[in-house]
Parts: C-alpha cells; sequence; structure tokens
C-alpha cells in the first residue's frame, strides 16, 4: 500500500486519518517496522510529515523479496540502488544491521542463497542517491582500481540556503580531518585538493537548486565546499551555520556515468529528483 502526503502532521495521526483499518493495527505496523516513509524504515509514531513524502505500508512477507526503495539497474555483474537518506551505505561500531549493504544482501540472498555482494563505493549517510554493489569480488575490485578511469561524469542535486553570487563556478579546495573525523578547509594547501562545479538551476525567495559535478571524490566534499562559502545545503547539521528544521539532507547523487568493463561500454544510470526538492523549491 502507498500513501503521498497531502498535509503536514505527525506519522501515526496521518495514518488514522488515511487508513481505513483500525488503529490498533496501524500500531502494529508501525511498531513490527513494516511502514516506510520516503524509503527509510521507521517505528516512530511522532516522525514529522510534509506534503510530498512517501508512505509505504508493507507485510513481512514482502519486505523478504522486494526493496523499499529503486533498483536503477541489475544484472549479473552489478546491483545499483537509489539510496534513500538518513540510511548508512555500511556498518559502523555503532549500526551493524540498518544499513544499505544489509539490506541489499538479503534481497539477493533471498533469490540465491549462495549470492554475494561487495560495496563498490558509497554515499554519505545523510545523502541519497545512486550507489553500486559489485556481485563479484573480480567485477569490485575491476570497479575500484579504476574508478577514477572509469567514472566520467558524478552529477548531484542539491538546495543551498540564499542566491549564489555566480551563477556557475568551480570551487577548488583543500581538505583536511579533524581528529573528531569533521572535514574543513585548509587555509594552506597541505590538504587533499578537493574540485567542486556548481550551476544554478533555479531560485526562490530563500533558496537555490544547484546542479553539481565533482572532479574529485573527498569526504564530505559538497557539504564542505557550500558551507565553506556561506551557502550550506538545506538540512546539513553537521556543516551549516544556519538552525536547520528540515528532516533530510538536500543532496542527492541523480547521475553516474562511467565504463562497465563487463560489457566494455560507457553507461549512464540516473534517478529521478526526490519530490521534497521540489516542495522546497516551489
Amino acid at each position: 500500500m502507498k500513501l503521498t502526503v497531502e498535509e503536514e502532521g505527525t506519522l501515526l495521526d496521518y495514518l488514522y486519518r488515511h487508513l481505513d483499518m483500525p488503529k490498533k493495527r496501524v500500531k502494529q505496523y508501525l511498531t513490527h517496522g513494516a511502514i516506510y516513509l520516503n524509503n527509510h524504515k521507521t517505528t516512530k509514531y511522532n516522525e514529522k510529515v510534509v506534503p510530498g513524502m512517501k508512505i509505504v505500508i508493507t507485510s513481512e512477507k514482502s519486505t523478504k523479496t522486494t526493496l523499499p526503495f529503486d533498483i536503477l539497474m541489475e544484472d549479473e555483474h552489478i546491483i545499483v540502488v537509489n539510496k534513500p537518506s538518513n540510511l548508512l551505505t555500511i556498518a559502523t561500531e555503532k549500526e551493524k544491521e540498518k544499513t544499505l549493504y544489509h539490506m541489499v544482501r538479503e534481497y539477493l540472498i533471498e533469490k540465491d542463497k549462495r549470492s554475494k555482494i561487495f560495496i563498490v563505493h558509497r554515499l554519505d549517510k545523510d545523502t541519497s542517491g545512486i550507489v553500486i554493489f559489485a556481485k563479484d569480488e573480480k567485477t569490485k575490485n575491476m570497479l575500484q582500481e579504476h574508478w577514477n578511469e572509469y567514472v566520467t561524469l558524478r552529477e548531484y542535486v542539491a538546495i543551498v540556503h540564499g542566491h549564489m553570487p555566480k551563477q556557475k563556478d568551480r570551487i577548488v579546495q583543500y581538505l583536511k580531518e579533524t581528529k573528531t573525523n569533521l572535514t574543513y578547509v585548509s587555509r594552506t594547501k597541505d590538504g587533499k585538493e578537493a574540485i567542486t562545479n556548481y550551476e544554478v538551476v533555479k531560485e526562490n525567495e530563500d533558496y537555490s537548486l544547484l546542479k553539481i559535478t565533482i572532479e574529485t571524490g573527498r569526504k564530505n566534499q559538497i557539504r564542505v565546499a557550500m558551507s565553506a562559502i556561506h551557502h550550506p545545503i538545506v538540512g546539513d547539521k553537521k556543516y551549516s551555520y544556519q538552525k536547520e528544521k528540515e528532516s533530510r539532507l538536500y543532496l542527492h547523487a541523480n547521475r553516474l556515468k562511467l565504463f562497465y568493463p563487463q560489457i566494455k561500454k560507457e553507461i549512464l544510470i540516473e534517478t529521478q529528483t526526490p519530490n521534497e526538492f521540489k516542495r522546497l523549491m516551489k
């Protein structure tokens, strides 16, 4: 069952108003993790919902054979998915189970118990968009070892605070990392070079919608670049000096072009801009 949120409120109250089922059953769906909000599993009764958000209600049986987010491409060597925001790509010390890797692995094993899965690249937890997994070690090694050579386009869409000083620009910075794992711009050139290009697509009173391409792949590169020029990404609670009220980071990896060695051709993988972005830019 799928719903598109039409008015602001809390998740449980919204479900009560729009589902033709007993309130007890609605609570059971939430408690047992059968409800996904914008492709992100939630069990919170008071989770905030706003117009444009997608609610998917599924059964335990269906979660074993489907994923709560889009598969953009799949063949015998790779699987490419559209990662939701607020979901880790791979496990950390604090989070072992609820990761993109774990969900895709379970999906593949359900289809074939002999399935394997390997990380090719990753996105920040807060960033949504295109992520590639390999199904065999040979493909993983080929893509990882030649990533900078094979990948010819890494494009993102982002919403930032305010209006940009230029309609398009190329930002060259040198990034370093603190002991607490925060990335920052070095005043000297002793950090890792990071090159970020942006172009303004649309503006409204408060925000700018940007098309962003990167020439390097540094940790938190885009988030740091935008914050450093005083136009942080909306929803960035890590690098923004603004008081952020949005529930997600407005950064989405929407296009990836690369040479696919298994078929010896270049492929272009694309996703749609998330609905939340369109709502914010009205």
